[in-house]
């Protein structure tokens, strides 16, 4: 055990202390961890990459477990198929490298996105046209209640938009399921899942829903990310951010049909609804890239130190001495004019611990 400012520990760079933090290299030490945290009735936060979450200043009176149990096996299954399973700590972006690397298509178009690979089943996290349920085969967790190790099929997560079941399900205000590894299925070939989004296609010179080389998949995504400040680079404040901060509304489609004809509108599985663009009613709303920085509007919100990304609306970010109230006051000045001029509100995409938007 030792202490930790867990800005370290985030990807916006913005956090307190810990009362207590334990790191678990393995996955029966991060079992130990979080089993002695439940019965001597302590709160608790998992901490992986850090990529989606937003701690208060103040930090977080109770245990604090980092996630690091790393480790990648592939099991070859029938027809040129093969299920990869990955420890809950292993670095995301190295898994798919990995998979790219070793000819197996599947996960090409969720390259360079942060954090750490056991958090994405939770937020089924996704980018140009794809998400990780698409991929997933099983999800082995420690259940924090019946205080066993429970496995759970794709089928079993009700995966949703940027949500599924471990998500939902909480024990004393934190997730009741503890995921320890995943197993995901991939496919031996140099041709890419489908393209389904438009950018990407354009970027790759091919129609939606064809394939393009997994190499070439990865490095167009990997290009467009950077180009939005979405891979982490050190020597960026674009990057110190946890990438989108407001996912995309989903309203009934009455409701969208009231916004401009040329709002971006996208289908979803709820029937009656559809998906906004959150970039694009934050920007139709007055708020531009930058805005918060110096010369800028709304600098006087966070005195410089937090602004919209320089390079993308979605992303909060930190420019380089924020507090995590400062991000908070910019993220709320961008969902009350978003409210004020469209009448929707803004969900915040990370966890905010210990504070509240």
């Amino acid at each position: 055990m030792t202490s930790m400012q867990l800005a370290s520990l985030t990807t916006s760079r913005v956090g307190g202390p810990a009362y207590r933090y334990l790191n678990a290299e393995t996955p029966d030490e991060l079992i130990s961890m979080v089993r002695a945290a439940d019965e001597a009735s302590e709160p608790l936060l998992i901490v992986g990459g850090g990529s989606n979450l937003l701690i208060s200043d103040a930090g977080f009176d109770g245990a604090v477990v980092h996630v690091g149990n790393r480790g990648i096996e592939f099991r070859d299954g029938e027809g040129g198929t093969a299920v990869v399973d990955v420890q809950a700590g292993h670095p995301w972006d190295d898994l798919v490298a990995r998979t790219v690397a070793e000819g197996y298509s599947g996960l090409e178009a969720l390259s360079g996105i942060p954090g750490l690979a056991g958090a994405t089943p939770v937020q089924n996290v996704g980018a140009y046209g794809s998400d990780v349920s698409h991929s997933i085969v099983s999800v082995l967790t420690w259940d924090r209640r019946e205080r066993a190790r429970r496995r759970f099929g794709a089928a079993d997560l009700e995966f949703g938009y940027r949500d599924s079941l471990l998500k939902r399900t909480t024990v004393n205000g934190s997730p009741r399921y503890v995921v320890l590894s995943v197993e995901f299925a991939v496919t031996k070939t140099n041709a890419s899942a489908p393209v389904r989004y438009a950018e990407l296609a354009r970027a790759l010179n091919v129609e939606v829903g064809e394939s393009a080389d997994t190499a070439d998949v990865r490095r167009e995504v990997l290009r467009l990310r950077a180009g939005k400040g979405m891979v982490l680079d050190p020597s960026d404040p674009d990057t110190y951010s946890t990438g989108s901060f407001f996912t995309n509304p989903i309203l009934p489609a009455p409701d969208a049909d009231r916004l401009p004809a040329d709002a971006p509108r996208y289908p979803v599985a709820e029937p009656g609804k559809v998906k906004l663009s959150a970039a694009w009613l934050i920007e139709q709303a007055g708020f531009g890239k930058g805005f918060g920085l110096p010369g800028s509007a709304g600098e006087d919100i966070a005195g410089g130190r937090a602004s919209l990304s320089a390079k993308h609306t979605l992303a909060v970010t930190n420019r380089g001495s924020a507090t995590a109230e400062d991000l908070l006051a910019v993220a709320r000045a961008v969902a009350d004019g978003v409210e004020q001029r469209f009448g929707i509100r803004l969900h915040p995409e990370p966890l905010l611990i210990n504070c509240a938007l």
